[in-house]
């Protein structure tokens, strides 16, 4: 027998589905709903419905905006000489964080992981070599992909795709810990590993 609200039982199913949210803290986060205004709870669900309705991907460097392209591919002030390649849009946020890197981006996606079915073809590898082709300016290609076995993997898998058609191909600098994730690294250690690049 249920003895709560159908209602509060799937929001916290729902809240439950996301990711690292178990379901004691479903359950906070519902309760904590029930006790705020009206208006509160109202606004939190528009927002959730503006971010699916309005958000979408920039079609040139595949990152989250809701114009396209974003604003970092429209902003003329920064360096069309480099193009940094990250996983996932989150990526490309703490690497703006540093205020170290003036350059364009190149989200993927992901990173190869044949294990969970992730080859070269579910990630933007062929759209960051058209871009490449048609962007004659490019000069230097900086790899920031998570320190991992499957970020090491397409790295030199990018690297060796990318050393015929740019002039120097480089990878951020070992700084950060191997088997984390950038986006839970300080900034200051993000900002010198982007110093410390070496060529790959």
């Amino acid at each position: 027998m249920l003895y709560t609200s159908p209602a509060l039982e799937t929001l916290i199913e729902r809240f439950s589905s996301l990711p690292t949210i178990g379901r004691k803290t479903a359950q906070r986060l519902a309760f904590f709903l029930l006790k705020q205004d009206e208006s509160e709870v109202r606004s939190l669900a528009e927002a959730i419905y503006h971010l699916k309705e309005r958000v979408k991907m920039c079609t040139v460097c595949g990152n989250l905006t809701e114009e396209d392209p974003c604003p970092v591919c429209r902003d003329t002030r920064r360096d069309q000489s480099m193009i940094c390649v990250v996983e996932e849009p989150n990526d490309m946020l703490v690497l703006e964080r540093t205020n170290e890197f003036k350059g364009l981006y190149h989200v993927l996606g992901g990173a190869l992981s044949p294990l969970d079915g992730v080859g070269p073809e579910q990630l933007k590898i062929r759209e960051l070599l058209m871009r490449l082709s048609e962007e004659k300016g490019v000069q230097e290609v900086i790899l920031a992909l998570d320190p991992n076995i499957e970020g090491e993997a397409t790295t030199l898998y990018l690297a060796k795709l990318l050393h015929p058609i740019v002039p120097k191909v480089t990878r951020i600098a070992r700084g950060i810990p191997i088997g984390s994730d950038l986006e839970f690294v300080d900034d200051a250690t993000l900002a010198k590993a982007l110093e410390g690049r070496l060529l790959v």
